[in-house]
């Protein structure tokens, strides 16, 4: 297997991660209650997801 012959220096490695960010996380309308929700998850307000009832803890 190759190996590296010298080590990558910190400044090298970190400007080849400059590209990796954190974005916000995308969030949505729940149809139902008008809450603000994550996308593609069940509503923490009224348990909805998809037009059905699936948190039955609320």
């Amino acid at each position: 297997m190759a190996n590296p012959k010298r080590k990558v220096s910190k400044q090298r490695r970190d400007k080849r991660r400059t590209h990796y960010k954190a974005y916000p996380a995308t969030m949505s309308v729940c149809p139902k209650c008008g809450a603000s929700k994550l996308a593609h998850r069940a509503c923490g307000d009224c348990g909805y997801y998809n037009g059905r009832k699936v948190l039955t803890y609320i």
